[in-house]
């Protein structure tokens, strides 16, 4: 099970609204709407995003990582390099 399998379902109705946000924005270029708004409801769908983000981040330092350092050896080099190199890629966003 992947760490975010307690919060599957969160995640899932998370990204099933931020879909009906990008639906919703796509019709706003189709009806020709304000530039601002259309620009306001990316921005939303985009801080949407990082928040489901962060949580799977957030499930897997505490899943996935922490089970790799407990066992140690080269699987929990390999679960930090991932989650710095997945932090490395938020941020930059």
């Amino acid at each position: 099970m992947h760490g975010y399998g307690d919060d599957k379902a969160k995640v899932l109705a998370r990204l099933r609204r931020i879909e009906g946000q990008v639906r919703a924005i796509e019709q706003m270029v189709e009806g020709d709407r304000y530039c601002i708004d259309v620009l306001t409801q990316i921005s939303a769908s985009t801080s949407a995003l990082k928040s489901v983000a962060l949580l799977l981040l957030d499930d897997h330092l505490n899943h996935c990582v922490r089970q790799a350092a407990a066992d140690g050896g080269e699987v929990a080099d390999e679960k930090l390099a991932e989650a710095s190199g997945a932090i490395a890629r938020l941020v930059r966003s």
